[in-house]
């Protein structure tokens, strides 16, 4: 049953790699218009994964100086990943005349930060069913702005319509990968699932406070700031209550 739901959660995740449909279709002002709260909801939802769900069960499954290092980890592997990652695109792109390295490069990247998504999805469903729930919410609201990016590169770097939507998919089930695999080595190491929970949360931590809320801050308006914190607390809210309330009823 649990393989089943790890299976059905990554495939879900992954899919989400064709909303780069939605920018043929739709024009530039209402797509910014609807990525403004996207985004300001997957702040609050990684966040309140991060310090609401994943970080308190690792804590409780394992030893908390542990735990808090292994999320330490995280933040750091993530930047790392992120500084090679962005220093190819900018490497690639400085060469006009041919823009396919930087397609390649953005593939490659979001298929190892895709199969880390699903590592984290089959951990958290390990634990148990709400956990593993409220980590695909977080992952899936981050997905879909970050998926659109992807897309815009891949069109950007010589991909047809079609063709960056087939590799960008292709890309993206590399979450399912890594959703059964962990699934299948999990028994191999003592505590290897408290360990991924932590080391998810610490990349959650770094992407909200790295790569998002920096954006939200180029916001300058008094309403729309406003706005974002309402949908920041909205989408913490949510976790928080998943966490509190259907993960642990008794509590």
């Amino acid at each position: 049953m649990v393989l089943e739901l790890i299976v059905a959660a990554t495939i879900v995740v992954s899919l989400i790699s064709l909303v780069g449909i939605a920018l043929i279709f739709v024009g530039k002002r209402q797509m910014d218009s609807i990525l403004f709260f996207l985004i300001s909801i997957a702040t609050g939802t990684l966040l309140g994964a991060a310090f609401f769900d994943l970080l308190p069960e690792s804590i409780g499954l394992s030893d908390a100086a542990i735990a808090l290092e292994v999320a330490f980890a995280g933040v750091i592997v993530a930047f790392i990943i992120e500084k090679i990652v962005h220093w190819h695109h900018h490497h690639a792109a400085r060469e006009k005349e041919h823009h396919q390295p930087l397609g390649t490069l953005t593939l490659v990247g979001d298929g190892v930060h895709n199969f880390f998504d699903g590592v984290a999805i089959a951990a958290a469903f390990l634990v148990n069913v709400p956990l593993g729930i409220t980590t695909t919410v977080a992952i899936a609201l981050h997905e879909i702005p970050q998926e659109m990016g992807d897309f815009a590169l891949l069109l950007y770097s010589g991909y047809s319509k079609m063709k960056a939507l087939a590799f960008n998919l292709l890309s993206a089930l590399a979450a399912v990968a890594g959703g059964v695999l962990f699934y299948f080595f999990s028994g191999t190491v003592e505590h290897l699932e408290a360990y991924a929970l932590a080391f998810t949360a610490g990349m959650f931590i770094y992407i909200a406070s790295a790569d998002i809320l920096p954006e939200l801050h180029k916001e300058k308006r008094a309403k729309s700031s406003a706005l974002q914190l309402v949908c920041i607390m909205i989408g913490a809210a949510a976790i928080w209550v998943i966490a509190r309330y259907l993960e642990h009823p008794a509590g």
